[in-house]
Formats: structure tokens, C-alpha cells, sequence
């Protein structure tokens, strides 16, 4: 026998409105844009590699930020024959792009900045450590119009801790600035850039890692596998439980199906309804799909591939 809950997956998320939600990403994309273009024309005009690791770090942010509001605003469609889960997994590919996008800038970055080391050219230092001040605005900026929703929803908390990054970056090419500017020591612009590099990739990994897995419909990193499996060996009139499998529909929502050998046979709808409650509550399951078994016979998961099928006996 099978029963299935379908949920509502907005419930128990408190996201911003759609509409104040699209707003502040608008807003905060365009400033950040205009920020990029000064900032690494300045970096040109400076002659700067730390002025354009900058840039190019708030670019990779730029494109986060457009990432992330394409994936919440397809992650919105409803679900259809050929989608049934709608398009919820576009967060884990957006946020897979954007990783990837990411180590491939830092490289371009480190390899321009090892080759100045030999012969660091003078640079604009005055104007290097304004422009990353004013970097220091737009990025607090970002960051504080990013914060509210960031306490509620974790992708928009991800795009306020890249802001709070660059800010802290900002500061860096400031002291950086200053520092060539009364020592005359140029080599602190590639260092500096390499120190940009070094936090992005840093920073970068986590995220490549974790959408990677997501991607493989591995468990989120959040989710305790062995204590939700506990859990349901442990509930009434469960003899055993096997099929169990958890995977992350977005970057935010994770989905569970499993088999429940239950040989008295199926219990009420009250008491699969508290299953389902209690996944979503204590364990963060938002979809669950539960297939109830008496065990009167043998059950293989169809999804292992061995050279003999895994029997499951009760």
C-alpha cells in the first residue's frame, strides 16, 4: 500500500514578499553593477591588479546575485507532466554555475598577479584606496538591504555573507592603497590580489562542494540521515523500514521517500500526517513520500545497481 502527502512547500519557509524580495535584488544587482564597471575602469587606469581582483570579485557577486533571483523566480513555476517538481533544482545549478564561474576568475586573476611579482609596475595609489572605499559603501550597503531577508531565507543569506565578504576585501585594498602610497612598495598590489584570490577560493570550495553533492542527490549536509531512519524504525507498528532515500530539491527544500513495513497493515491518515509534520519540524523535510508494506514479500530497491538484487526480507 502507499500513501503519499503532498505539502504545501511554502509552509514552514518565511520568506520575504515575492515582490519586496525582486526589489531588493534589482536594486542591489544595479548597484553593484555600476560599482563593477568604475571600479575596474579604475583598476585599468590605476594599472592595479588588487583594483581588478576586486572588480572581478564583485562581478562573480553580480552574477550570484543574478543567479540567485533567476533560480527563486523558476523556482516559483508550478509544477507540470514533464516537471513534477516544478523547477526548484534551478538554485542547486545556479549555484554550481556560479562556483565554477568563480575558481575559473580567480585563476585568471593569480596568473596575472604571480607574473607582476617579478617586476611590480607603479600604480595609481591614492586612487586604488578611494575607489575601494567607496567599495566599502556600496558593499555595506548591499549587505544591510540584504540582511532582513537573510535571517529567513538561506539564498538570500548567502548573497548578504558575499557582501560582508567584499566589504571586508574593500577594506583590505584600502590599507593596501595607503600603505604603497607612503612606502612605495608596489609588490603589496599583486600580494594583496592573490590574498583576494585566496578568499574567494576559500569561500568558493564550500559552495562548489556542497551544489556538487546536491546536484548527485546526495543528502544536504543538514539533514541527519541515521536519525530520521531511527525515528521511523521507531514508530508504532513499524517492523522495519527500507527504500529510504533523502536528496535536496533545491537549495533549500529536501524531499524523502521510504517504505515503512508495517504488518498490521495501514494506519489512518491522522497518523501518516504526523509523520510528515514531524520530518518537516524536527528533521527538515518538506516533501515526504511514504509507502506503507505489510511484508509479505520480498522488496528490492530498484535503484542499486549490483550484480545480485539487494533483497529486502521480513
Amino acid at each position: 500500500m502507499a500513501h503519499h502527502h503532498q505539502h504545501d512547500h511554502s509552509a514552514g519557509h518565511h520568506h520575504p514578499t515575492p515582490n519586496h524580495q525582486g526589489r531588493t535584488f534589482i536594486f542591489t544587482i544595479l548597484l553593484n553593477l555600476v560599482f563593477v564597471a568604475i571600479e575596474f575602469a579604475y583598476g585599468v587606469i590605476a594599472n592595479s591588479t588588487a583594483l581588478m581582483a576586486d572588480a572581478g570579485h564583485n562581478a562573480s557577486d553580480v552574477l550570484c546575485l543574478l543567479l540567485a533571483w533567476g533560480a527563486v523566480i523558476l523556482a516559483r513555476r508550478q509544477p507540470n507532466q514533464r516537471y513534477t517538481y516544478g523547477l526548484r533544482s534551478t538554485s542547486i545549478l545556479a549555484a554550481l554555475a556560479n562556483a565554477a564561474l568563480l575558481l575559473v576568475a580567480c585563476g585568471a586573476i593569480a596568473w596575472e598577479a604571480v607574473h607582476r611579482f617579478s617586476q611590480p609596475p607603479a600604480v595609481a595609489s591614492l586612487t586604488i584606496s578611494i575607489v575601494a572605499a567607496v567599495g566599502i559603501v556600496i558593499n555595506g550597503l548591499s549587505a544591510l538591504l540584504l540582511m532582513k531577508g537573510g535571517k529567513k531565507d538561506l539564498n538570500i543569506r548567502g548573497a548578504y555573507l558575499h557582501m560582508v565578504a567584499d566589504t571586508a576585501v574593500s577594506l583590505a585594498v584600502v590599507i593596501a592603497g595607503l600603505a604603497m602610497l607612503h612606502s612605495g612598495w608596489y609588490w603589496l598590489d599583486p600580494a594583496i590580489s592573490l590574498a583576494i584570490v585566496a578568499v574567494i577560493v576559500i569561500g568558493t570550495w564550500g559552495l562548489l562542494r556542497d551544489s556538487l553533492r546536491l546536484a548527485l542527490s546526495a543528502v544536504p549536509k543538514e539533514v541527519n540521515a541515521p536519525a530520521i531512519d531511527m525515528y521511523l524504525r521507531q514508530l508504532d507498528g513499524v517492523t522495519d523500514v527500507h527504500d529510504l532515500h533523502i536528496w535536496g530539491l533545491s537549495t533549500t527544500e529536501t524531499a524523502l521517500t521510504a517504505h515503512l513495513v508495517m504488518p498490521d497493515g495501514r494506519p489512518d491518515d491522522a497518523f501518516m500526517d504526523g509523520i510528515a509534520q514531524t520530518l518537516k519540524e524536527r528533521y527538515s523535510i518538506h516533501h515526504s513520500t511514504l509507502q506503507v508494506e505489510q511484508g509479505t514479500t520480498n522488496h528490492a530497491c530498484c535503484s542499486l545497481v549490483a550484480t545480485e538484487p539487494v533483497q529486502h526480507r521480513h
